[in-house]
């Protein structure tokens, strides 16, 4: 698992930045689809995925503990779909280097 300290310092040496830089470039990234996906816009990254926010309709559940059902409330939930050439670094454990 990466963490976000992580990606930034791979940030910092593929880009040859400081930390400082690479920590404002990631956050950057971070707060820029969270804003889209906010507004209900979708997030395409060419070669990488998609993010988009689907709606989740209101339903009744259960609650493990007591086995009484309750009614779980409409909402939405940020989605993830993987693009192609993700999925194949993912299958083939190659991913590109960047420039």
């Amino acid at each position: 698992m990466a963490t976000k300290a992580e990606i930034i310092d791979a940030v910092a040496g593929i880009c040859d930045v400081s930390k400082a830089e690479a920590q404002r470039a990631v956050d950057a990234v971070f707060v820029t689809i969270t804003d889209n996906l906010t507004r209900g816009e979708e997030v395409r990254l060419t070669g990488f995925g998609s993010f988009s926010v689907a709606q989740r309709s209101a339903r009744s559940g259960r609650n493990p503990k007591t086995g009484e059902t309750i009614q779980i409330k409409a909402s939405k939930q940020p989605k993830f779909k993987p693009g192609s050439p993700l999925k194949e670094a993912v299958n083939t454990g190659k991913s590109k280097k960047a420039a």
